[in-house]
């Protein structure tokens, strides 16, 4: 365990007290998920696994010195996941002592799934398992779900977004939806090229007071429904495609304690989306929150297809 002290975190409803963070081992452009992520970029070199430890680590300390407490696991040896930096696809840890399992797409990361991982989260957190809810059934029928990059919460309203792509199937949404008491709003949205956007939380964040979307990309007739069920009582901020693209949309709000200031929250971003966003939107999104983490993971963006909010799965505490 890295960072503050949980007996004393008390935070929002909307902020996890804590999270999961894999340390990855042989991180690397993954060709099969690539076929429905157009964020990643092949490539890379020998050093690229390095390089993104590197990123990771120091990601992981600069959560820490904020007093956010990180539970840092580590990857396996073999079988080799070249994605198991991104947890939050396979697993969720909610409030109520709910641990949901999910179904993957690519074959190739569904040996993320780890027991011994959970027991570290339980071990390092506190966190009590009370119900497993496993998903994990639903790729046999090709349907998939993948945890909080498919699914957006808005945890106060007990709302779940989804983007439907091949990655996030509405049956599968709908099922967790049922499970854990949710309203679900599903709607499409793809890019500039017409494509499906692949996970739902490239396209929006959802904060205590702020609300992150790229309004645009949402389908002309979902593009209403979302904006006004989103909108309600929260900051709404619409980032473009390129905003989008540079992962803008990939931030997450997180709780932490000082013994000063008491409850505050930390929006999380990259650096790329830091650069990417206009200066007057930024300005916005900083008036949400309580202070802004900069993170620079410029190697797991471009290899990965994922920012700073996919390398994080949330862990809330009771």
């Amino acid at each position: 365990m890295q960072g503050g002290k949980l007996l004393k975190t008390q935070v929002p409803a909307q902020c996890a007290e804590a999270v999961l963070m894999v340390r990855p081992k042989h991180f690397g452009f993954n060709a099969e998920t690539a076929l429905t992520n157009r964020f990643q970029q092949s490539g890379g070199s020998e050093h690229t696994a390095a390089q993104a430890q590197a990123e990771f680590d120091a990601f992981a300390a600069a959560l820490a010195g904020e007093g956010v407490a990180v539970c840092v696991a580590q990857d396996s040896d073999e079988p080799r996941n070249p994605d198991a930096v991104f947890p939050n696809n396979w697993v969720s840890f909610h409030a109520d002592g709910t641990v949901v399992l999910y179904p993957m797409q690519a074959a190739s990361r569904r040996t993320e799934r780890r027991r011994d991982v959970i027991d570290t989260v339980v071990r390092e957190t506190g966190f009590q398992v009370r119900r497993t809810v496993d998903l994990t059934h639903h790729e046999k029928e090709g349907r998939f779900l993948e945890g909080t990059g498919s699914l957006v919460l808005d945890h106060i309203e007990r709302v779940a977004y989804a983007c439907r792509s091949p990655r996030t199937h509405e049956d599968v949404a709908r099922d967790w939806a049922r499970e854990m008491g949710f309203e679900l709003v599903m709607f499409s949205a793809t890019d500039a090229r017409g494509a499906p956007i692949y996970h739902t939380n490239v396209v929006m964040s959802i904060g205590t007071r702020f609300a992150v979307l790229a309004r645009d990309n949402i389908d002309a007739a979902d593009r209403g429904r979302v904006v006004n069920r989103l909108g309600a009582g929260r900051e709404l901020l619409a980032i473009d495609d390129a905003e989008m693209q540079a992962f803008a949309g990939n931030v997450l709000e997180l709780g932490t304690w000082d013994e000063y200031l008491g409850d505050m929250r930390i929006l999380v971003v990259s650096a790329t989306a830091q650069r990417a966003l206009e200066a007057r939107k930024y300005a916005r999104l900083y008036a949400t929150v309580d202070a802004v983490l900069g993170i620079p993971v410029d190697i797991i963006e471009r290899h990965g297809g994922g920012s700073v909010r996919c390398m994080l799965a949330e862990v809330f505490l009771r």
